[in-house]
């Protein structure tokens, strides 16, 4: 079978041919590019749920490239309004070129994946089969490429969404930051600070973020709007027309002097100046294609981290592409559901974000003066938002943290259209851990032959059947692999119509002993049941298999049901 062609090698892109690759799926990666990933100032902050994707899929240095935060603070004038400290909730830091590099290494060194730089898609077409690209190059003219599938990797700027004519509407300009790596010793090690209304002239907003190898990301929130320059625009300036060289030294020098009490030693590496858009595709799949990443959706006021949204979109694409990849080529019904279920889930809850921010951006907007008295009496303090700006910036809460699909666990999108206002995607730490829909827990878990291992490591290639039995930890393996519920657990994974592996824990947050729960490649919960369920755990992975293999498990009915959990 054809392989799936990925165009854009940042690190969704990469990320999405390194999870494929675990799936046993070949794909070939089209980068306009010359494959160098060169230095900038921009960083993404990574959640446990992110690290670990990054981690499983080949980007072991993940942990050791990043920067661990201790606590993160939100200051207002000369006072402190916020601390957050960091010691159960792990918060990783590191510069986007760094996770690129060590994705880009990790690609190279897998066999399923080739690289192909220098390769500028300019053509796209797809039948019931496939997918042909041409692509224009220096090297050779012009190539026909042919695949399975495509998706579209390729950036805010996406030449495969123009192709596919997917409209992206939004707002162009919702927030504009200068970012700044310095090299430096802040009076702060390892905690990440955001100062409104410092106390020294010129700035609204600046924030500090520490970076390893005793580096810091400088931001400083601009004017709102791009205006142009009142007089001749030095060609040679870090950001043209908007702030020159002269004006960078000042912000730097100034908020490193406020926080240190005196002008410290330090090395300017990189700026740049970004500006924050709020944008999102129409459609995240056209027939065999797909958008991810920046091609997607675009966001980032009040620190929130789009890269990290996009690696979601690619744990998300990754086991259901897998699942197409190999079912037989005439169960069109069954896979055209399963891809589907992508666009359901990750447009839904990008969108779901969006609209929090346009709901939560008056409130946090810094304001001066009568402006800021005004909304402290109508809608509260400053210091009661703080927590909502902390979200963005850590990468939790409505802003940041991974979502639930509570009305679609299965993924597999319904044939029969949602109801007006019912639930389809939740940002909000509400649901209960054994809520259909929900991303588990990491937890140490035992599989079938004894070893020890973590739930979140074992994701990505296939369907995880977690029996909560107390005392696994105490007791030697042997002693209980094959006695009890095991031993038809163990047939019954080899009974379902997906790849399903078992796993023992000794205890789930919420799940009485001998529940059994079944987990997507994704890690969200697809259901639970009391005790070994057959029919029931037939019924929630149906959706994903091929027609006559349902079919086919459906008519054995060799396995009982188990209402009594405990033989």
């Amino acid at each position: 079978m054809d392989p799936v062609i990925i165009v854009g090698a940042g690190p969704v892109g990469l990320a999405l041919a390194l999870a494929l690759a675990r799936n046993d799926v070949p794909s070939v990666v089209l980068d306009e590019g010359a494959g160098v990933c060169p230095e900038s100032p921009r960083t993404v902050v990574l959640g446990p749920d992110t690290a670990a994707f990054l981690a499983r899929i080949g980007y072991t240095l993940v942990g050791s490239d990043a920067a661990r935060w201790d606590a993160f603070t939100i200051w207002r004038r000369r006072a402190e309004v916020l601390r957050l400290p960091l010691d159960d909730n792990p918060v990783l830091h590191l510069a986007q070129h760094r996770l690129q590099r060590g994705l880009r290494d990790a690609a190279t060194a897998t066999p399923l994946i080739r690289l192909t730089p220098r390769h500028r898609v300019v053509e796209l077409t797809q039948d019931r089969d496939g997918v042909t690209v041409r692509t224009a190059s220096a090297a050779d003219g012009g190539t026909s490429w042919r695949g399975s599938h495509l998706v579209g990797c390729d950036g805010a700027r996406s030449t495969v969404r123009k192709l596919l004519k997917v409209r992206f509407p939004g707002r162009p300009a919702v927030d504009r930051h200068a970012v700044a790596t310095v090299r430096v010793d802040l009076p702060f090690p390892g905690e990440a600070r955001l100062h409104r209304e410092p106390p020294w002239r010129g700035d609204r907003e600046a924030s500090a973020r520490p970076l390893p190898d005793g580096l810091w990301r400088l931001d400083w929130r601009l004017p709102p709007g791009r205006p142009q320059p009142t007089e001749p625009v030095d060609p040679h300036a870090t950001w043209p027309g908007i702030v020159t060289g002269d004006t960078l030294l000042t912000r730097v020098t100034s908020a490193l002097t406020g926080w240190c009490g005196e002008l410290p030693p330090h090395q300017l590496l990189a700026a740049a100046d970004h500006t924050y858009q709020q944008r999102l595709a129409g459609r995240f799949r056209a027939g065999r294609c797909f958008l991810a990443g920046d091609a997607a959706h675009l966001h980032g006021a009040l620190g929130m981290q789009n890269l990290a949204d996009g690696l979601r979109d690619a744990d998300n694409l990754a086991w259901r592409l897998a699942l197409a990849w190999h079912l037989p080529p005439t169960d069109a019904p069954a896979e055209s559901a399963l891809l589907d279920g992508y666009e359901n889930e990750r447009r839904g809850a990008v969108g779901a974000r969006l609209r929090a921010v346009d709901q939560t951006m008056p409130l946090l907007r810094p304001l001066r003066g009568w402006a800021q008295t005004r909304r402290s009496l109508i809608s509260g303090s400053f210091r009661k938002h703080a927590p909502l700006l902390a979200d963005g910036h850590l990468g939790t809460g409505r802003f940041g943290g991974a979502p639930a699909y509570p009305a679609t666990p299965s993924g597999v999108a319904p044939r029969v259209p949602e109801q007006r206002g019912s639930r389809g995607t939740s940002l909000t730490e509400q649901l209960a851990p054994t809520a259909p829909g929900v991303l588990v827990p990491d937890l140490p878990v035992v599989t079938a032959d004894g070893t020890a291992d973590t739930l979140r490591a074992r994701l990505g290639t296939a369907f995880l059947l977690v029996l909560v039995a107390p005392g696994t930890t105490v007791w030697s393996a042997e002693h209980w692999l094959g006695a009890g519920l095991m031993p038809r657990l163990t047939e019954l994974a080899d009974a379902l119509p997906v790849p399903t592996e078992v796993l023992v824990t000794d205890a789930y947050p919420g799940a009485t002993p001998h529940t059994v729960l079944l987990v997507r490649p994704d890690g969200h919960l697809l259901g639970t049941t009391p005790g070994l369920h057959p029919e029931k755990l037939h019924t929630l992975t149906a959706p994903f298999a091929a027609q006559e293999t349902v079919e086919h498990h459906q008519g054995r009915g060799e396995l009982r049901e188990a209402e009594d959990t405990g033989r």
